[in-house]
């Protein structure tokens, strides 16, 4: 009844199998999941590069061709499901779990936030052992690593047929952007998973998103530990009290609280080694060595952004002056200021906190999940 007032559908990632199509010399494979409303599910996957189609329909019963109503209702053995249509060789499976599991609450078997019932679960659905073996890995992983206070219930299971739903379920926070804005909201799910994952559980921005693998921040700010591993996240926000936890009270006051820390005694500010900079907090690539010059400051500054998307800037009022505050899109980080006393020919100069960032030297791109950048330092 609930369900009824707010939408009349929802969703849950399944994971369906990836399946192989050719055309031409691209190779696709699809994967389906079920998370609860399936209106909430095509977003995330939808925004993220290397993602050809995102698919709303019902997965895992016995009934052939089922209607939404009859899913709904119960009964079918059906979930919400999305299938989706990915380029392997721009995103991988594994990538796919990792954003699936951000996208729902994998404690919950009754259902999912609003939505009540087994038409509501969360699954995984594999085609091969392959696909198996990683979705255990990752639920595994994610049971591990404490995130969660309940045990992890979503299903691993063998991929049955996927229906593909009515016309009007398909895209639909594209066609009726309000009612699905006002269903969303009112369902908790939002709510839930900031509460899990921090402030960001999705890419932002409209089109195709670009995606890396970012490392997690190491507990003391400066050096890796062994057992750290880098995992393929999203770059998504953590919450403060896990920020607190691993970021030095110096970073967290610089990027959280818009601190600015002490110039010649920071670590970067003459650092000459070639490498990339990333956001300590969520690893979205921001600076290259290539465009970091001697500013006579005391910070390290650029002439540009290595990824400009990932760059924002702000207007801030100081005493007597107006600044243009520096940020990073994903984790909202402050990363310094941005002036115009810098080279030519475009004459910026882009003064930064080391406390906001991670170098990563060329020769380690590749293992920290940023290969893509080791061309830029090709000789």
């Amino acid at each position: 009844m609930i369900t009824k007032i707010f939408r009349g559908l929802t969703l849950f990632p399944i994971l369906l199998c990836a399946q192989s199509n050719s055309s031409a010399q691209t190779k696709y494979e699809t994967a389906v999941f079920a998370g609860g409303c399936f209106w909430c599910m095509e977003a995330p996957f939808e925004k993220l590069e290397g993602v050809i189609e995102v698919v709303s329909g019902y997965s895992g019963g016995q009934k052939e061709n089922p209607g939404y109503k009859e899913v709904s209702a119960g009964g079918t053995g059906h979930l919400e499901a999305i299938r989706i249509t990915y380029e392997p060789s721009k995103i991988t499976y594994a990538e796919l779990l990792d954003v699936f599991w951000r996208q729902i609450d994998p404690t919950d078997s009754g259902g999912q936030f609003v939505d009540r019932g087994a038409q509501y679960k969360t699954a995984i659905f594999y085609q091969n052992d392959e696909q198996r073996k990683l979705a255990e890995k990752s639920r595994q992983e994610l049971e591990e690593s404490g995130r969660f206070k309940k045990p992890i219930v979503t299903e691993i299971l063998k991929a049955p047929a996927f229906y593909k739903a009515e016309g009007y379920h398909q895209d639909y926070y594209k066609k009726s952007p309000l009612k699905y804005k006002f269903y969303r909201f009112n369902s908790g799910r939002d709510q839930c998973l900031r509460k899990a994952w921090g402030d960001k559980t999705e890419p932002e921005g409209s089109g195709k998103v670009k995606r890396f693998i970012p490392h997690p921040v190491p507990p003391q700010g400066g050096k890796k530990s062994e057992t750290t591993a880098v995992k393929p996240w999203s770059f998504i926000k953590p919450s403060k009290e896990e920020l607190k936890k691993r970021l030095t009270p110096l970073q967290y006051k610089v990027t959280q609280e818009n601190a600015t820390e002490k110039p010649f005694a920071n670590e970067y500010w003459n650092n000459k080694k070639e490498g990339i900079y990333v956001d300590i907090a969520s690893g979205e690539p921001l600076f290259s060595s290539l465009d970091k010059f001697e500013s006579q400051t005391g910070w390290p500054s650029f002439s540009r952004p290595l990824e400009g998307g990932n760059i924002v800037e702000k207007e801030e009022r100081a005493v007597f002056m107006l600044r243009r505050e520096v940020r990073s899109k994903y984790a909202d980080s402050h990363l310094g200021h941005l002036f115009n006393d810098g080279p030519q020919p475009d004459g910026l100069r882009y003064c930064i906190n080391s406390a906001a960032l991670r170098f990563i030297p060329k020769e380690d791109l590749e293992k920290e999940g940023y290969g893509k950048y080791e061309k830029l330092f090709e000789k």
